[in-house]
Order: C-alpha cells, then structure tokens, then sequence
C-alpha cells in the first residue's frame, strides 16, 4: 500500500518516466506484442487442456474410450513447450536489443555532454545507470509490463471459466486472494526497510572492494593486508546481517501466501467432494474445480507481486531519463582553413563554484607560436586547457581559434578536431600499444605510428617489447613504466598532427635525455604545430617562444 501511496503522491514525475517509457518502447512495440500473442496463445493452450483433463477423467470413469483425449493431450503438452522456447527465446533477444538501446543512448549522451557535467556523477554511479538502471527498465518492459497485461486478461478468462463451472467458487476464489494480499503488504512494508538495508550494506561491501583493488600499491605499502581482509569481513557480517533478516521476513510472507492459497484449494477440495458425493457434478469437474481456483488466485497475488517492480522499472526511468537532462556540448560548423591555427583569448573567467579560479585572462598566442604556461601548483593552469578545449562550460569572456586568413571560430566541441592533447598522467587504455597509438588517428598506418614513435623518443623500447605494436598492455598501461606510458600518450598525440598541440605535463615522467630527444621531435614536427605546454621544468622553457604565468589568478607575460 505504501508504494501505490508513493506512486500518487509523486504522479507528476511517474507520468513523465511512463511517457518516456512508452516514446522509446515505440519501435520495439510490434515485436513486444507479437511475443505477448505467443504467450497468451500459451494460456489459451493451458485452458483448453484443463477441459481436456477433464473429459479424459470422465470418460475413464464411465468406462468410454479416452486413448485419443491422451494423445491430444500429450500433443498439447508439446505445442506448450515449444511454444515456452519460442516465447523465451523472443524475449532474451528483445531484453538484450532493448537493454542495449538504452545503455547506448544513455553512453551517447555521456561522450557528447560537458566533462565537467558528467563529472558532478560518481563513475560507479554512472555505471550503475548504464547497466542496472538500464536492465530493470528492459526487463520492466519486455517482462513486466507484458506479464502485467497477460495476467489481467488469464484473471479474466480463468474467472468466467470457474464461473461457467461454479459461481459459488469463482466468487470465493477472487475474494481470499485479497485478503492475503493485504497481509504480504504489510510485511512487505517491513521487507521494503530490510531491502534497503541489504542494498546499503551491498554497497559498501562492493565499493570497499573495488576500492581497494584500485588502491592496491597503497594498502600494501602501509602493511595493511591484514586490516583490508578484516574490514572486508566485517562488511561482510554486516551484509549477511540483512541479508538473513530480509530472507526470514521473506519467508513470512511466501508462507503466509502459502496458507491462503492452500485455505482456497481446501474450500474448493471440500466443495467439490460435497457436489461430488451428492453426483451434482463428475470427477473431471471436481479436477477443473481444483485446477481453476488455483488458476484464479495466482494472476491475483501475481498482478500484486509486480506494483514494486512497477514502481523499479519508474525509479530506474527516473535515473536515466536525469542524465538526459544534461545539456549536450555546443558543436559549430569548422568553416575555416585549420592547417595554421592561432588561439585568442580574452577577459576570460572562471571558477568551479563561487570561488574564482581565472579572473579577467586574456592571451593571444599566434600560428606556430610555442607557449609555456607556468605557475604554482593547483593556480588554474589545467583549468584553463579545460576551458580551451571546451570541456566545461559557464564560463566568462571569449575563447576563439583563428587563422592566418582572419577567420575565427569560437572554441566548442568541433574544435577538437584540429587539437591534439597529452593530459596528465597515465592515460593509456588496455589493450594493445598499437590500438592506444591509433586512438590519435584511426586509420593511421604502421609506418605512421613508428614515426610518430620516433619523434616521441619510444620507437626503441615499443619495437623491443616481445610483440612489437601489438604487445597488449594492462589497465592503465600496466606492464610498461610511467616513462613508456607518457610516451606512447605523446606519440597518439603528435600522429594526429594537429595544427594546435597542448601538452600539460607530459615530461613529468621522463629522464632529462629522453626529455630532450622528445622536445627535439617536437620542433620537428611539420607543419609547425601551435603548442601549449604546462610545465614546471626549465629544460622545457629553452624550446618556447614565450613564457605566460598564471599568479593571483591572472596571466602575466614573462
């Protein structure tokens, strides 16, 4: 009672998921139907056999001739199996179709939104809606709402086929069904609580996991193996805790289900050997009794037992349907010739809350030119790559690309195009060095990516790894050093040849040599790239045409 109470108090927005609910069911919903046809072709098959058991039955009684009945009968049974394999069948490949729709609009919506948007989620929480989110809804639409609407029209049919048979039964029938569904609503009241505690304590449970795991280097260079394995076993009591609590509760309400059912078939049992004893009706009635009141009841506490699954398939709706609220990034048509790019920048402000990180920035950095942009740490300076490769918004003033010709285009989405970026860190997929090479330039060829290795100083060491190009590295580039890591990121960037390249700290890993055999191929590069390098070495500086210092929030000219 509680969930059809939450469900009216919040109409507004259960209407709003339901209708994007059935906006995007709208291609599947001629297979849907066609998948429910089946179904109920099934309950219909179900139906007819009980009448079938029943003259079977009869005729045995009175001694008439019932082999053929048997054999239709066994036909039936087959039709309903194939039938089954086909309806589960049907339905496997929707759900997937379905779930995978979902996940990929939802993952579309994700690349092609604001960093900075997408970062106010938590990854996990991200996922969650991509897979769980998404898989309740399919499951919800393919298997719910169907089962809902097939349970209604066999409650339908099952009702006037007992009340053909006895109105006194089918009466009684619908009516202790709802007295014990109103007994399971109050336990599940309590099973409700207990879920939720069992998917808090899950949530911890998993998120200390995968935490760990991640953190591993951490937990063992402080010597804490012992205390992650006890912390992982206290978590897991505490799950096992609810867990045992929601199956006890669980089990008080499939018992109390269990009685009800069983009072109906008792009444039923002892009617029927009433009329039977008195041969008001036949034996195979009193089978089609006993089958039919257990046929009646269960759509009942069935139909029941899908309002939390309703209110799921809403809540997970509500979920995806937030993420497509984000506001997707501008992207501008590039009608401008892009082989020599400059970067113009003025009155520029921003900050990631109230507190101003860049105030009043202006910066003109000409076709070709090499900047250093220097600075103490955290004084905005990867904020304002951010900002120049518009992966945030609500920003202040004007940043804009500009070629030789006098053609400017305002920084978007679309400008990435002719940027090519080295981020911070280690930014390497798994997978192998060749597929993280060509990231940078997808239809890049072998000769291709060794020169771009050449220039990045990793020609050597990629072509000694025991596969070459195709050696498969780990999560995050495991398996090669945080020096090789950085320079297969330089060389997917300088094989884009790009005619705007930002480096942001992407020597921090390497020896002075191989710094400068790195910084030399970068001079080589043609064309000449215009290039923004954050840096805090020195050896750096040498290479640029300007240095611009970012200090109280403003950029100066050093």
């Amino acid at each position: 009672m509680s969930k059809i109470k939450s469900l009216w108090n919040d109409r507004d927005n259960q209407y709003k998921y339901a209708k994007w609910l059935m906006q995007y069911t709208k291609p599947y919903i001629g297979r849907i139907i066609l998948m429910m046809s089946i179904s109920l072709s099934s309950t219909l098959l179900s139906l007819w056999m009980v009448n079938i058991s029943k003259e079977i039955i009869d005729n045995a009684s009175q001694g008439r001739e019932f082999g053929t009945l048997i054999v239709v009968y066994l036909i039936m049974i087959l039709a309903l199996q194939v039938v089954g394999v086909i309806s589960g069948l049907l339905s496997a490949v929707l759900n997937e179709k379905f779930s995978f729709g979902i996940r990929k609009q939802v993952y579309e919506k994700i690349i092609n939104s604001h960093w900075m948007d997408v970062k106010k989620y938590h990854t996990g929480d991200l996922m969650t809606r991509l897979t769980s989110d998404a898989g309740n809804i399919a499951d919800g639409i393919i298997g719910t709402i169907p089962a809902i609407i097939q349970l209604a029209i066999e409650l339908v049919l099952v009702f006037f086929m007992l009340f053909f048979y006895s109105p006194l039964l089918a009466v009684f029938a619908t009516l202790i069904a709802p007295v014990a569904g109103i007994v399971s609503w109050w336990l599940g009241r309590k099973l409700k609580r207990l879920s939720v505690k069992v998917q808090e304590s899950e949530a911890a449970y998993r998120s200390f996991l995968q935490e760990s795991l991640a953190n591993l280097l951490i937990v063992k260079s402080f010597a804490n193996e012992e205390y992650a394995a006890e912390r992982l076993t206290e978590l897991r009591e505490e799950r096992f805790h609810w867990v045992f609590k929601k199956a006890k509760m669980g089990m008080a309400s499939s018992t109390t289900m269990s009685i009800a059912f069983q009072m109906g078939y008792i009444v039923a049992f002892a009617y029927g050997a009433i009329l039977v004893s008195t041969k008001a009706i036949t034996y195979g009635t009193m089978s089609v009794f006993l089958t039919l009141v257990n046929r009646v009841q269960s759509p009942i506490m069935a139909l029941a037992h899908q309002i939390p699954k309703v209110v799921s398939i809403l809540a997970s709706a509500g979920r995806v349907m937030e993420l497509q609220s984000i506001p997707l990034e501008e992207k501008l048509p590039v009608e401008m010739d892009t082989k020599q790019v400059g970067l113009g920048i003025k009155d520029l402000s921003f900050g990631y809350s109230d507190d101003i990180v860049l105030r009043d920035v202006s910066l003109d950095v000409k076709p070709g030119e090499f900047v250093a942009i220097i600075g103490e740490s955290g004084i905005g300076k990867t904020t304002l790559i951010r900002l120049v490769m518009s992966f945030m918004s609500s920003l202040q003033g004007d940043i804009c690309f500009y070629n030789q010709g006098g053609d400017s285009l305002r920084a978007n989405a679309s400008t990435r195009q002719f940027i090519a970026y080295v981020p911070q860190g280690n930014t390497l997929f798994s997978g192998t060095v060749r597929e993280n090479i060509r990231m940078g330039k997808l239809d890049a060829t072998e000769e291709e990516m060794y020169d771009a290795l050449k220039l990045s100083a990793g020609y050597d060491f990629v072509k000694n790894l025991p596969q070459g190009l195709d050696t498969v590295i780990g999560e995050r580039g495991h398996g090669l050093s945080e020096g090789q890591a950085q320079r297969i990121a330089i060389a997917r960037a300088f094989i884009r040849k790009s005619p705007v390249l930002i480096l942001d700290e992407a020597t921090s890993a390497l020896d002075e040599d191989t710094e400068l055999a790195v910084l030399q191929g970068l001079k080589q590069l043609e064309p000449r790239p215009t290039c923004l390098l954050i840096t805090h070495r020195k050896s750096v500086l040498q290479y640029c045409d300007r240095e611009i210092k970012i200090e109280n929030k403003r950029t100066m000219e050093m």
